[in-house]
This record gives C-alpha cells, structure tokens and sequence, in this order.
C-alpha cells in the first residue's frame, strides 16, 4: 500500500535544479522533492506521496495522523525493513507449501 504520509522537513538543498528535502516521518527521515510546494520551509510538515511533498500541513494534524498510523501500524508497513517482509513473505510461502 502506498500512503500519502505527514513529514516535517528537516533540511532543504537544491540538486541538479531541483529542490529537494530530508524529511522526518515520525522517526524515518527520507529525501522528497518539494517542486509541487516550492515555497515549503524548513521545520514545516507536508503531506508526501512517492516521494514528492503534495501539500503543507499544520503541526497538530501532522502529529495525529502520525500516531494514528503508528497505532494502526501503517507506518512500519510503509517504511518498514524490506528484508524483514522479505523475510516473512518467504515463511509464508514455505508454509503454504507444507
């Protein structure tokens, strides 16, 4: 599943013409390209999907939907670890066989 995710933009720098930003979801910093909110600040939140911040978003409304995916576990299925699903998918898969 992809999600569209609340980050806070932690820094901003220009690279081959193109703004970009490493950004803070809830414990996962990623680079996202900022040319769709090209007037977004350092410290602001956005909400990002595929990697490209769509839309500013104020601090409360970030940080509840942050713990509310936390709390349903979308977080860790979006940014978790590929190897470990890997991992899992291939556990299931022997199972299955069984």
């Amino acid at each position: 599943m992809c999600l569209a995710v609340p980050g806070k933009v932690l820094d901003i720098e220009e690279r081959d013409g193109t703004r970009m930003a490493a950004v803070d979801f809830g414990g996962v910093v990623k680079e996202v390209c900022l040319e769709y909110v090209p007037d977004l600040q350092v410290g602001e939140y956005a909400i990002v999907h595929v990697g490209f911040a769509l839309q500013r978003l104020d601090e409360e409304s970030a940080r509840q939907t942050l713990a509310l995916f936390e709390e349903l576990g979308l977080l860790q299925e979006e940014f978790g670890d590929p190897w470990e699903a890997a991992a899992a998918m291939g556990e299931t898969v022997r199972e299955a066989r069984q």
